[in-house]
């Protein structure tokens, strides 16, 4: 007998006839005698259904507000497949993220899982019961309902599996594992048996939907071992684990695209100490993640500042900042939204040399313009138009024959 965490995506919970597909496999593992826990994402689109109907409603809803409403999308399909495992004679009881034990810090709409209190699922799980969570979200020490950001049921899984000390943690979807590139973007990438934990994140943080880029990174803090695999079908996933030494002979991994970046601009600040830090710590209080920076050589005692945030805080990014610069002496704010971020990403980075170089060569005989560059130990980031974004990653899966994998 096994400890099972599986998570189930939007898609694979869109309407009824795929939440009772799920019962019947959920149902099916029980009968072979192992304890389950399920997290469920809210159904496919609801979410974004929800976001609409509140924007009509208030153009800049209060964060509270939105993880009370969003929340909601979880609880149905929590309650929906519960109800699905009865129909087919399973036990089973659904909880919500409070119900779960789920504690979290007080950042609505992106907060942490501060600790998890696993008792009452422990106890079910002894009475036979499959547990149905949901996912995205938690309660933090006021009570109040909070949620961990998009894609966060994947985060809910993993810290659900750490924390149960679970045998395996199953991330269900709509492919059937994570491939070197957008399957639906370039037709001969190809599924990867394993991959490791860094690249992985790096992937995640780089624009692949596949996984919560938080989820990974707990999931490396905590050893949790899982697989990324279809909800339609019983094929072989990718195994997400620790690296090992033969990870390393392949350069390149993967490619991935993010379109949903906007470049922000800072200019004409005074080129002194305590300029930058003011304007990064502003973004960091107002919960804005940054991306890539680059700083030009100040001259005449003035400089800029080009970065990257995520595209739903643009208008949030230049909302904080503009007092930021009135106090540190005067400055522009301008956002450029009609980028995209390709990123190659690979452990064999660290032992082989040559990829930038393939990387720009590759782009510029497709003449397409490179605007910022960022790179880590096992990743090599550009900023591009995001007309050219998609063109942009069949050119660099191509130049590092990321088919032959």
């Amino acid at each position: 007998m096994a400890r099972i965490v599986q998570k189930y995506g939007g898609t694979s919970v869109g309407d009824v006839e795929r939440i009772r597909k799920v019962a019947e496999r959920i149902k099916a593992i029980r009968d072979e005698g192992n304890e389950l826990v399920i997290v469920v994402s809210a159904r496919a689109g609801v979410t974004n259904e929800l976001i609409a109907r509140a924007k009509a409603l208030c153009a800049n809803p209060s964060e509270r507000e939105m993880d009370q409403l969003l929340s909601v999308g979880e609880q149905e399909t929590i309650a929906l497949t519960a109800m699905a495992l009865h129909g087919v004679g399973a036990d089973a009881v659904s909880y919500t993220g409070a119900q779960a034990g789920i504690f979290t810090d007080k950042v609505h709409t992106k907060a942490k899982i501060k600790t998890i209190n696993a008792k009452p699922i422990e106890a079910d799980l002894k009475a036979g019961k499959v547990v149905i969570v949901a996912g995205f979200q938690g309660i933090n020490e006021e009570g109040q309902i909070t949620t961990l950001g998009r894609g966060g049921s994947d985060l809910t899984a993993i810290a659900l599996a750490a924390a149960l000390k679970a045998d395996k943690c199953e991330i269900y979807t709509d492919v059937d594992g994570v491939y070197t590139a957008d399957p639906r973007v370039v037709k001969d990438a190809k599924k990867l048996q394993e991959i490791s934990y860094d690249e992985m994140l790096e992937l995640a943080s780089s624009g692949s939907k596949v996984m919560q880029s938080r989820s990974v990174e707990f999931a490396a803090k905590y050893g949790v071992v899982f697989e990324v695999r279809s909800s339609f079908n019983y094929n072989p996933g990718t195994i997400v684990k620790q690296e090992i030494a033969y990870m390393e002979k392949v350069v390149v991994r993967g490619v991935a695209v993010d379109k949903d970046q906007a470049k922000v601009i800072v200019s004409n600040i005074l080129d002194k100490p305590g300029s930058a830090a003011k304007v990064f710590r502003a973004l960091a209080d107002a919960s804005i993640i940054v991306d890539m920076i680059v700083q030009n050589v100040g001259r005449n005692g003035i400089a800029n500042l080009t970065f990257t945030v995520p595209l739903t805080d643009s208008a949030k990014a230049q909302k904080t900042l503009e007092p930021v610069l009135d106090a540190i002496g005067g400055g522009q704010v301008a956002i450029h939204e009609n980028i995209a971020k390709l990123s190659v990403v690979g452990v064999g980075m660290k032992t082989h040399s040559g990829v930038a170089a393939t990387l720009f060569q590759a782009l510029a005989d497709a003449s397409i313009n490179i605007e910022l560059i960022s790179t880590s130990e096992i990743k090599i980031s550009v900023v591009i138009d995001k007309s050219k974004a998609e063109e942009a990653a069949r050119v660099a899966h191509a130049a590092f024959e990321l088919e032959k994998l």
